[in-house]
């Protein structure tokens, strides 16, 4: 420092003991400069004050030497000291050079900085308040100082200004809100604790509305709350606490659709704190806000169901999840079915974007557990927020489809969130059927999919969604439906799904088509592609068929009309060039149909063919059933066609035995001897009413080799009574003109020719697979 320079009004042995590297002597000094300072306040002699605070700014408290330095802001200290209130008017000439010193490279002089501004501070308080936000900004750096001396003395001036803001009711909130905002990002834990701490003074303070504020802040929260820190992470679970209290007291003065996506996006973080605490807000908003957060129900699902399938050592975030889960799921209605409002030329943007807003995030916002955020279409955000001025609340079906779509389509997704994508697919339709049906098709394939799934559970869910499917009203395609919807009316070809190799189950009978059947009633255009490409499933996934084909079947008659499936099924089954398969599938669905409780209506239906209708659906299964001989032959049983019965038994003469068809004759035998036949064997006492019965039963006697079957129904027939009635012509002659179960109305003669016809075809293709080597079927070698 040049001595020779005029330092007026300081006095040289001023300027002398400033530059001292003695402490002792700069206060010395402090004090003359205080003398100094009263005596021109009591002049009002502001120039020199003026003079005085800028020579010791520019000349001291700036320059290059650290002594000089030091000098410079004790006497700035005691300038504010001497000032006492009228220190306000100086306030920026005072702080800002102290505060430059704050990011001095020497400790004891930002030590002594922070002891200058706590002088300046206690005697201006609530005059520093314009001045907040800087000296918030030095603060912030000195909390995270790693000098302990220095951060110390940050922590009493910290505490200064925090008394000052307390008792004060002129705090600028909105301009100190976009320093907050930036603060908050830093990833020094002290620095954390620093802002965590001060959010819990605004929040105390009554005059201070932080709720208002609460989206600038919410997702830097969150991610303090993942600190390493066990303390700053309690403290930010407290900060939190009392915002989510304060919400519940004000609902309607919360901006609950701004902060949505953050909460989204934080009930996908890894860390199971923050998880938590994040779903338990997203819980609380849904059950607050209501439909406000529909326009959100995409984001909420992509977090929410994931969880469903957490384990134990997650069960808090699975319990909180679920609950979040149910109550969107609630605020579904048949209203949200109606025709979409025209939307307003310009809407007002409640919501910015995730990417905009939350700038520093990186890292936190990951997907989690099942994130399917990676499926989606670049051009669709299942994040963007609908405009909440628009009343009512319009719910945009396409991102929730698209997101249950993606976790039923993962197969790495668990059993729980399967079932629940279900349920909640299975309530969309329910509730907003005419929306629904616009996305059907791209849901059906993965709904037959899912069908294959390890879990009864999701499969039984499943089928609850493709019944409700093939039974709505609104997939009719003669119902005009939404004018402004997309068609659905449906043709046969858009039923079929390609095939490779072969032809299969893809051409339903012309004369049907998506009326169903004729004797049933009419379901809508899904229930029967419905039924074409169950078919079609089975065929592809034979291990299928065996394990789940009979639940599939027997579930669908509960819910959907039993009649329906076997006619539908039976029509299809018609048109399937693969014989094979039409074989194993007519023996499954005879099997059901025999043995199933579920199927006890259409038993009854079918016993007694009194009916067109019982008549119609009999000829519709004769016809398909004709693909595996011994299950037509039980039919006819069933139905009480006994004389035909008997008739197509003579024809097995002509058939190809092998082990088998032997098999499935042994189990008939087995059958007729369960409840379901009781009735037959009741009949087999009335000889003179049902001698056809009895000459069938003896035809599949002949028919069995000398094995247990033979020999039960060997027995069985031996209780007949008055046996030689079979060996006369003339109990023919006395037979009755109309047998038990024989309908006039139909063509029994034409029925055999029909069964011919289909055995000739079986015996073909056998000839064929086995020309080839194929050894699909085993024949007795006689």
């Amino acid at each position: 420092m040049n001595p020779e320079k005029d330092f007026a009004p300081l006095t040289p042995n001023i300027v002398r003991a400033l530059n001292d590297k003695l402490y002792e002597k700069r206060k010395v000094a402090a004090l003359e400069i205080e003398k100094l300072v009263r005596d021109f306040v009591a002049q009002n002699n502001t120039m020199q004050i003026k003079h005085v605070i800028q020579t010791l700014s520019q000349e001291f408290a700036l320059s290059q030497h650290p002594h000089s330095r030091k000098g410079g802001l004790i006497g700035l200290a005691a300038c504010s000291i001497a000032l006492g209130k009228d220190s306000g008017l100086y306030l920026k000439e005072l702080i800002e050079p102290v505060l430059t010193c704050f990011n001095d490279a020497d400790s004891r002089l930002r030590y002594y900085a922070c002891e200058a501004l706590y002088n300046i501070v206690k005697v201006a308080r609530g005059a520093v308040l314009p001045h907040f936000n800087v000296l918030f900004d030095g603060l912030s750096k000195l909390a995270a100082d790693p000098d302990p001396n220095v951060k110390s003395g940050s922590e009493l001036l910290d505490r200064l200004l925090k008394d000052i803001v307390t008792e004060s009711s002129k705090f600028d909130l909105v301009g100190f809100i976009p320093l907050l905002r930036e603060r908050i990002y830093s990833n020094n834990q002290y620095a954390r604790q620093f802002i965590i701490s001060w959010i819990l003074v605004l929040v105390s303070v009554p005059d201070i509305n932080l709720l208002d504020y609460l989206p600038e802040i919410l997702d830097g929260l969150f991610q303090i709350l993942g600190d390493n820190g066990k303390e700053i992470r309690k403290m930010c679970e407290v900060v939190l606490g009392e915002f989510l209290k304060e919400i519940k007291k004000n609902p309607s003065s919360v901006k609950f659709a701004e902060m949505a996506n953050i909460l989204v996006i934080h009930c996908q973080t890894t860390d199971d704190l923050i998880q938590l605490t994040a779903m338990c807000w997203m819980r609380e908003f849904i059950q607050l806000a209501g439909r406000v957060m529909l326009p959100y129900s995409s984001g909420i699902l992509t977090a929410v169901l994931p969880c469903l399938a957490y384990d134990d050592r997650k069960k808090s975030i699975k319990e909180v999840a679920n609950v979040c889960n149910q109550s969107l799921m609630k605020l579904v209605t048949p209203e949200d079915d109606e025709p979409d409002e025209p939307k307003p030329v310009a809407q007002k943007q409640t919501e910015p974007n995730p990417e905009d807003s939350l700038p520093q995030q990186e890292g936190t916002a990951s997907g989690g557990p099942g994130s399917c955020d990676s499926s989606f279409g670049s051009g669709i955000n299942v994040f963007t927020s609908a405009s909440t001025d628009r009343a009512p609340v319009t719910l945009h079906l396409d991102g929730i489809v698209q997101v249950l779509n993606c976790h039923l389509s993962d197969t790495t997704i668990g059993m729980m969130t399967r079932i629940a994508v279900l349920k909640w697919l299975y309530h969309l339709y329910i509730k907003t059927p005419r929306k629904m049906f616009r996305h059907t098709d791209s849901l059906f394939p993965i709904l037959l999919q899912t069908l294959s799934d390890e879990s009864d559970e999701v499969v039984l869910k499943d089928l609850e969604v493709l019944a409700e499917i093939a039974s709505s009203p609104a997939g009719q395609t003669d119902d005009p439906g939404d004018p402004d919807g997309p068609d659905l009316r449906v043709n046969h070809s858009e039923f079929q799904v390609p095939t490779s190799g072969r032809a299969n189950l893809l051409n339903p009978p012309s004369t049907k088509g998506l009326e169903g059947s004729p004797s049933t009633p009419t379901m809508n255009s899904y229930f029967y592609k419905f039924m074409i490409n169950l078919l079609q499933t089975f065929s592809s996934e034979r291990k299928l068929l065996e394990a789940r084909g009979p639940f599939i079947i027997r579930q669908l008659c509960l819910l959907l009309n039993a009649e329906n499936i076997f006619h539908s099924m039976a029509d299809i089954l018609l048109q399937e060039e693969d014989l094979k398969f039409a074989s194993t599938m007519v023996h499954t669905l005879n099997t059901i149909l025999l043995t199933s409780t579920e199927l006890f209506q259409l038993r009854n239906q079918l016993k007694d063919l009194k009916t067109l209708e019982s008549q119609n659906l009999f000829c519709c299964l004769y016809r398909s059933w004709c693909h595996n001989p011994v299950t037509t032959v039980s039919l006819c049983f069933l139905t009480q066609n006994y004389r035909h019965a008997y008739d197509l038994i003579q024809k097995f003469g002509d058939l190809e035995v092998t082990v088998d068809f032997l098999t499935e004759v042994d189990k008939l035998v087995q059958l007729i001897e369960c409840p379901i036949f009781t009735y037959l064997r009741l009949q087999l006492l009335d000889v003179k009413n049902n001698p056809y019965l009895i000459k069938a039963l003896y035809g599949l006697l002949m028919l069995l080799p000398q094995s247990s079957a033979f020999q039960l129904l060997s027995h069985r027939l031996q209780c007949v009574p008055n046996p030689e009635l079979l060996q006369t012509e003339d109990c023919l002659k006395a037979a009755p003109k109309s047998q038990k179960g024989d309908s006039p109305s139909i063509d029994y003669t034409e029925l055999l020719q029909h069964f011919e016809k289909v055995q000739k075809q079986h015996l073909e293709v056998r000839h064929q697979r086995s020309g080839r080597g194929d050894p699909l079927d085993r024949r007795v070698v006689l």
